[in-house]
């Protein structure tokens, strides 16, 4: 049995003053990890903190990744930085058709420091990828012993080593000892046509998010709009807005999809709650997208990857509904 790692570089492979550790050297200081019976293929690629990776970066790893599976790999695990994990996680389950897992990990603590967490999460990493349990999974981020869905995981913490969290659901499973428990089914997973759009039309779509915040007017949305083909609004509370904003939302939604999602950073956008102008039903009315449970971060990457896809407004919605 083989199992492929992509080495992106990020904290877990940061190690003091010294150089930026490669792949195999990160593995090769994972106690243990040689008695899983499992050979790791390290592929290296261009290291970078994950603030500098792009959609173009992770989907080529996808790609990769999935070719290694064709190559008959039991599953592929990524390692790479923090700060975009949960965004690079969802990216890739939203477009991973294989039933073999694609495993997300990396470090809080880099290896210079006491505890460091980078080899136990290696080795929890690939425990997982080998698992039974996790066929059928989609992309998963694995931290502290945890198994977390792409779907709701999010980074709560700047720098615990239990950063990592699904607020919505808890984990779907640990890892005891040397085994795999998964202790929570997710929902039916869909991916979505993979129609893999070219550098250049990825590069030209542009997505923003704009939050709602107190005691503002509301002209910021059109500047924040110009030159994007799409809008996340992330709300108050259930999806609300100041009641002066939604006239404005609702001519940018006449223009290009815009979804309304929450910014608590847990739980869903209503529909039908609340009445009174800039309310969740109010926004929705005027055109606006229910992103459902997707957190704003989450539904810029899928509103994203559908603009350059080419999908239409009413694909988008489906999407979302299906996702959210």
């Amino acid at each position: 049995m083989w199992v492929a790692l992509f080495a992106l570089g990020g904290t877990v492979s940061v190690a003091g003053d010294t150089p930026r550790l490669t792949g195999s050297q990160i593995v090769a200081g994972v106690p243990g990890l040689d008695r899983l019976g499992v050979r790791i293929d390290v592929r290296d690629g261009e290291a970078v903190p994950s603030s500098g990776l792009t959609f173009t970066k992770v989907l080529d790893v996808v790609d990769a990744a999935s070719r290694a599976i064709a190559e008959g790999a039991a599953a592929a695990i990524v390692l790479q930085g923090t700060d975009t994990l949960e965004e690079t996680a969802f990216l890739a389950d939203v477009v991973w058709p294989h039933e073999e897992p694609l495993v997300l990990t990396g470090a809080m603590r880099n290896a210079s420091l006491a505890g460091a967490d980078g080899p136990a999460n290696v080795l929890a990493a690939v425990r997982v990828a080998i698992a039974p349990e996790a066929r059928g999974l989609g992309a998963l981020v694995v931290f502290n012993d945890q198994v977390h869905a792409a779907r709701w995981v999010r980074k709560t913490n700047s720098t615990s080593t239990a950063a990592f969290v699904s607020p919505n659901t808890g984990p779907l499973g640990h890892v005891v000892e040397d085994r795999v428990r998964v202790l929570a089914a997710p929902p039916l997973r869909e991916v979505l046509p993979y129609r893999r759009p070219d550098t250049e039309r990825l590069a030209a779509t542009r997505v923003a998010v704009y939050t709602a915040v107190l005691d503002e007017d509301g002209s910021v949305v059109d500047d924040v709009a110009r030159n994007c083909q799409g809008l996340v609004v992330a709300g108050f509370g259930v999806g609300h807005v100041a009641g002066a904003l939604a006239p404005r939302l609702g001519e940018v939604a006449a223009r290009m999809p815009v979804v309304l999602t929450s910014r608590t950073g847990s739980g869903s956008v209503a529909r039908a709650t609340y009445r009174s102008p800039g309310s969740e039903s109010d926004l929705l009315g005027r055109g606006l997208i229910d992103a459902g449970l997707l957190d704003p971060w989450k539904a810029r990457v899928l509103l994203r990857l559908l603009l350059a896809g080419g999908a239409d407004r009413d694909e988008i919605a489906s999407a979302f509904g299906r996702w959210g």
